[in-house]
């Protein structure tokens, strides 16, 4: 599989973005997700993974944020949720491989299943959204230590477990099963390049 490198990708972010501003919300995120991802990958007991599949994965994650704004460059986010399917077919629609489309349906929260769905009636198709390889996993945890509602902040491992929980505490079990298979981050080194120190809580 031919996996895009970084300007390839920031072409495609190019391509889609309906404004500069949402360019530089979107693609400067996913590059600081791609941060979060790299330093964890430094640690050898991930030294299976595949780096090149993660690095893009990350940096296309988020790309189907753009098919949200609206013509005057409002952000739809009363359907927030849909922008990882939407990221999909945009890829797909690009001629990419399933591989790397799954990383944009495949990496919201800590993984959406049916049961989800239903419950929370949400504006997806009824399915598991579930992350599967361990680039997979990889990507969606780097992902939640950087959040775009809190621009230019990371947040710690305390803070995400305490967000999450609102949605039960299944998934703050899921969450700390995903620290434990790829351990923290250490956001103090990364915080310089997103200005601003994490939130705590």
């Amino acid at each position: 599989m031919r996996i895009p490198g970084p300007e390839e990708i920031r072409a495609l972010h190019e391509k889609h973005a309906p404004t500069a501003e949402a360019f530089a919300s979107v693609h400067r995120h996913c590059e600081l997700v791609w941060r979060v991802a790299e330093q964890l990958l430094a640690s050898p007991r991930l030294a299976h993974l595949d780096a090149e599949l993660v690095r893009a994965g990350c940096l296309l994650h988020d790309i189907g944020v753009y098919r949200l704004y609206d013509e005057d460059g409002r952000l739809d986010h009363k359907n927030y949720i849909r922008h990882g399917l939407l990221g999909q077919e945009l890829l797909e629609s690009e001629g990419y491989p399933a591989a790397l489309c799954r990383f944009c349906s495949h990496h919201t929260g800590v993984g959406l299943t049916r049961e989800d769905v239903a419950r929370q009636n949400l504006p997806v198709p009824p399915a598991d959204y579930l992350a599967e390889t361990p680039e997979e996993r990889l990507v969606m945890y780097a992902d939640k230590f950087h959040s775009k509602s809190h621009p230019h902040r990371f947040l710690t491992p305390d803070a995400y477990a305490a967000h999450v929980r609102r949605f039960g505490e299944e998934k703050v079990t899921a969450f700390e099963a995903l620290r434990e298979e790829f351990g923290d981050p250490d956001l103090t080194r990364l915080a310089p390049q997103a200005e601003l120190p994490p939130v705590t809580g």
